[in-house]
Parts: C-alpha cells; sequence; structure tokens
C-alpha cells in the first residue's frame, strides 16, 4: 500500500467518490453507533430521513450495505433469532467508515437542494385546468403537506440523539417548518386563485367579456 493511500484512509477519503448519497444516508444511520439489520435502517430512515430527504427501499439500503462493507466502511455477523426464522445479518460501522462519513459531512461541497414539485408543475399548466381541478389539486397538497408536518413532529421525537437539541432534533424541527410551510404556501395559493377569478366574476355580473 502507498503511503498516498495510507493517509487517505486515515481521513476517511478511501472510495469516496464512489458512494452515491444513499451510501452516506446508510452509512449515516450507522454512525450513531448501534448495531442495526437492514430492516432496522429501514424503519429508522421511514422515521426520519423521508422527511427531508428520502427513504431508501429495502433493495437500496441491502445494496448499499454490501458497497460499504465491502469498501471496509461496516462489518456484519450473523445473529440468530429468538422466533426459529433464518439469522439475520446486523451491521456496525467501523474505524474507516467513521472517519469517511465524518470526512464528507465536514468537507462534501453544500450542493443546493434540487426541486421537483409535481404540484406546482401541474399549477404552471393551470391553463389547461379548470378553475376547481386547481383548487382540488391544492387542497390535496395542503392535507399532505399538514399531514406530513404532523408526522415529523410525532416520528421527529426518535431521534437517537439522546439530548434535544442535538442536531437530529433540530432537523426535525426543520423539516416540521418546512411542511408548515408548504401547508401555508398551498393556502397563499388558493387565496391567489380566488382573488384572480374576482374580476372575471364581476365582468360577468355586469354582462362584459373579460
Amino acid at each position: 500500500m502507498t503511503q498516498k493511500r495510507a493517509d487517505a484512509e486515515k481521513t476517511g477519503e478511501t472510495d469516496r467518490s464512489a458512494l452515491p448519497a444513499t451510501g452516506w444516508a446508510v452509512l449515516g444511520l450507522l454512525s450513531f453507533g448501534d448495531e442495526l439489520s437492514g430492516y432496522d435502517l429501514k424503519k429508522w430512515s421511514d422515521r426520519s430521513l423521508r422527511f427531508f430527504y428520502w427513504s431508501p427501499s429495502f433493495s437500496q439500503i441491502y445494496g448499499e450495505l454490501k458497497r460499504l462493507e465491502k469498501a471496509g466502511y461496516v462489518s456484519a455477523r450473523s445473529v440468530a433469532q429468538e422466533t426459529g426464522h433464518r439469522d439475520k445479518r446486523v451491521y456496525v460501522i467501523t474505524d474507516e467508515g467513521m472517519a469517511a462519513v465524518r470526512h464528507w459531512a465536514r468537507e462534501a461541497p453544500v450542493e443546493p437542494p434540487v426541486l421537483k414539485h409535481g404540484v406546482m408543475l401541474r399549477l404552471w399548466l393551470g391553463h389547461l385546468l379548470e378553475a376547481d381541478r386547481m383548487r382540488e389539486v391544492l387542497g390535496r397538497h395542503r392535507e399532505y403537506a399538514e399531514t406530513m408536518r404532523q408526522r415529523a413532529e410525532t416520528d421527529g421525537a426518535d431521534t437517537r440523539a439522546g439530548e434535544a437539541g442535538a442536531p437530529p432534533s433540530l432537523v426535525a424541527k426543520w423539516s416540521q417548518r418546512y411542511y408548515a410551510a408548504e401547508r401555508d404556501l398551498a393556502d397563499a395559493m388558493l387565496a391567489d386563485l380566488t382573488e384572480l377569478a374576482e374580476p372575471t366574476d364581476r365582468d360577468e355580473r355586469d354582462g362584459r367579456r373579460p
């Protein structure tokens, strides 16, 4: 092994460029120190990551665990289950993995979030929709945002961070505020649609073309 490669391993730089975002997310879940199965990681990501990133599928999680194990960032062992089912495989982060994810969290470029807002796209095509349909779309989005806000408030309490002021708790609050903002933006858009329709309504009452 070259000195450059040895130094890279110490700083967590080995194979860093090869890891996709999902790999860092899975490694990040393990960085809190628990020994977890793929099933455990999926449950936890559903209660945390999905509110601000996405929740990987089981196949993605297991695929990334294999990649991380190959890179030396996690180690695994088989554990017998009391239920009699086949042994489950549990994973724990290694020192190399902790160094890698720490380096990534500290040094990775700050990437702007990619906004892929299906509701905004549909409303942008509002000339193809009836006004009532636009309001229905917004109404459903508002309900979704409020539901997610409530779930983020409830599920965000399980941060595995111990302290109420720890970063995962703060991100849970950010998630709550984000979905509250989406809800309020939907309300504002509904009000904008009502205001936009008022001149047309007055023109129709007065017998004038809009």
